[in-house]
């Protein structure tokens, strides 16, 4: 019976080696898998390695890498593991295999990159289990989510979804922005909110509903309203922005602002039984301006307080909402830039709207001169009105 050592060896003569040089020129293209075991990779792992121990290897590998054409290196601490590794994956039909020689310990006494991952914990793994079966997700997209921060601008009928599906992903820190208290009236749409909670500041609501949902998030609570003063700062300190706003001033402000901090708006409104969603991604793509380039008359855009909406419409459109904030978080998917996703709940249907960059948007057409930012609210609030959320 051959030892350990002689299948190796003899494993080594079948499979193709590359060492530590070639793997590191390789680390943008190739899809590298560390097969050590978890207590092994949470000391140190090069890059965005995915863990996946050689014991579970050949059952894991078709749900994480599906293409078998994917150019994949293998390495464990010294190659030995690696190598038997690469020999049963070709026996699985992959064809661009590697095991990389001398595995970390070579690749440490080289002087190369050496990254300590941002591991789960236990109970991270089990809450977040059905994320960690997604190849596009795995143990480092969650961990980018936890390292994530989301402003939600309104923890109204759109904010309320998103911020529930957020936390429940385990988006690390929530930004919440709104000036109001809970109204009995909220209620019919706002599932942020409950009857025990009418009165309160909507933000502290909110929070306590967090919470209760997920203690990995920190939501940090902006009892405000999102001004000149503030806004840039606010939008500068989050990765994505979510525009649960139901009023022209607030958008048109967030839209210049995110011009100023290149930080993408994942827009959603609402309007009777209609809803859209949007993202605006400053430069890339059109922004807010580019299908609007100034505010409507007030006469001109009714809120929902006047006109009235479905309560399970902005439910729909803020689960759209929360859905392209983790796909631009996570790099994954292609994000509605330039594309208007319009839905009707009364024929229940989806519309998708292509549209682009206005070249003479006096917004985003000049990206090295931002728009000067003002206060929205005499272009399109009449006289004595406030905002409703």
């Amino acid at each position: 019976m051959p030892t350990f050592q002689e299948l190796v060896a003899a494993a080594r003569e079948r499979i193709r080696e590359v060492s530590p040089e070639e793997a590191e020129a390789a680390l943008d293209r190739a899809v590298f898998i560390d097969v050590r075991e978890s207590d092994e990779y949470e000391l140190g792992a090069i890059g965005n390695a995915a863990n996946i121990p050689r014991g579970v290897l050949e059952s894991t590998i078709p749900g994480r890498v599906p293409d078998p054409g994917t150019e994949i290196i293998l390495y464990c601490a010294v190659g030995e593991r690696s190598a038997l590794a690469a020999e049963s994956l070709e026996g699985l039909g992959y064809t661009n295999v590697s095991s990389m020689a001398g595995g970390v310990e070579r690749w440490k006494r080289e002087g190369r990159r050496w990254d300590t991952p941002l591991t789960l914990r236990s109970d991270q793994r089990s809450r977040y289990s059905r994320h960690l079966l997604l190849p596009e997700v795995g143990e480092a997209g969650q961990s980018r989510l936890l390292d994530s921060r989301v402003l939600l601008v309104g923890a109204g009928g759109l904010g309320s979804p998103a911020a529930l599906y957020l936390a429940a992903a385990g988006v690390g820190t929530l930004g919440i922005i709104d000036h109001d208290v809970v109204d009995v009236s909220n209620l019919q749409r706002q599932v942020l909110h409950g009857v025990d909670r009418i009165g309160s500041p909507k933000v502290e609501s909110a929070r306590q509903t967090i919470a209760n949902i997920n203690p990995d998030v920190q939501v940090v609570a902006y009892k405000e309203r999102l001004t000149v003063d503030n806004v840039v700062d606010l939008v500068t300190d989050h990765d994505v922005i979510v525009d649960g706003a139901d009023n022209f001033p607030t958008r048109y402000l967030l839209n210049d602002a995110s011009l100023h901090a290149r930080r993408p708006v994942v827009h959603g409104s609402v309007f009777r039984f209609e809803g859209q969603a949007t993202v605006f991604k400053p430069y890339e793509g059109p922004c807010y301006r580019c299908l609007a380039a100034v505010p409507p008359p007030a006469e001109l855009a009714p809120s929902c307080a006047e006109a009235g909406v479905l309560g399970v419409v902005p439910g729909i459109i803020g689960s759209i909402q929360a859905l392209e904030t983790t796909k631009l978080l996570l790099g994954i998917g292609e994000p509605l830039v330039g594309t208007l996703l319009a839905f009707d709940a009364l024929d229940g249907e989806f519309q998708r709207l292509t549209f682009r960059r206005n070249p003479a948007c006096p917004a985003c057409a000049d990206e090295s001169s931002p728009p000067r930012l003002v206060e929205y609210d005499e272009f399109c609030l009449p006289a004595g009105s406030v905002e409703r959320d």
